[in-house]
């Protein structure tokens, strides 16, 4: 049920940018706000990439994508970004949390967040992940129907 949600999530954000162009996922929301589409892509690579990578796989010397010292907001710039180079990072990262979650012993492994400062478990990350994808993927819908009118779930 948790990878179902999940991926329900992340196809939802990918399916938020069907259809648009560069140009279009370079449009911000609403001023002041600097969110778009492809900012959004591109920092749920770097989430992913951190929980599931960097967290739970221990690869803790793993650079960010985009992110400088651990500013995970710069990842929303997009600027001089196309749609090809931010999916295809946010798709590899996707693909490594699958790989790493599906590895793992149990939803009950626990592992430390270093930023954080605690301990969590794998189940806690998916849920936490469910939460990212939610909240960012409303984001997604008000910028899409701001872009072309598409609305919906």
């Amino acid at each position: 049920m948790l990878r179902a949600h999940l991926d329900f999530h992340r196809a939802t954000l990918a399916w938020k940018c069907d259809g648009l162009d560069d140009e279009q996922l370079h449009a911000q929301a609403s001023q002041p706000s600097a969110l778009s589409l492809l900012g959004l892509v591109r920092h749920m690579a770097e989430v992913e990439r951190t929980w599931f990578r960097k967290t739970v796989n221990g690869e803790r010397d793993l650079p960010n994508v985009w992110s400088h010292a651990d500013d995970y907001q710069t990842a929303y710039d997009p600027s001089g970004c196309t749609r090809a180079e931010a999916f295809a990072a946010w798709q590899a990262e996707v693909a490594h949390a699958r790989r790493i979650e599906r590895a793992a012993p149990s939803l009950e492994l626990v592992v430390h967040q270093p930023r954080w400062g605690e301990d969590v478990s794998l189940r806690f990350v998916i849920l936490h992940m469910i939460h990212e994808y939610a909240r960012h993927n409303g984001h997604a819908d008000l910028i899409r129907e701001a872009t072309d009118g598409t609305v919906g779930t």
